[in-house]
């Protein structure tokens, strides 16, 4: 998570600057608002599309995790019917 805390704190300083920036350029009122729409729309198509890939990630890994936990239940089940036949067999041998 600190990756992740580290480019928002990035991005938003990105945003920041770059918002402060336009505030000051000699350009008439209609033009920097212009320029802040177009920049906010920009960082947050920007901002969206790294949150999409984190949850992407989140969604992969945790389709892993619950595929790793499927085999694993299988197998102990598996392990366990065997058991259970072989205790049925020595049962049945006394």
């Amino acid at each position: 998570m600190k990756a992740s805390n580290t480019i928002l704190g990035i991005v938003g300083a990105a945003a920041a600057g770059a918002l402060l920036g336009v505030l000051f350029a000699p350009d008439k009122g209609s033009e920097t608002r212009k320029k802040i729409k177009d920049k906010s729309k920009d960082y947050g198509d920007n901002l969206k599309s790294k949150f999409d890939g984190i949850v992407d990630t989140i969604k992969s890994n945790g389709k892993e995790i619950v595929d790793e936990g499927k085999a694993k239940f299988n197998q102990v089940k598996d392990d366990y019917n065997s058991i259970k036949d072989e205790a049925k067999t020595v049962k049945s041998n006394y």
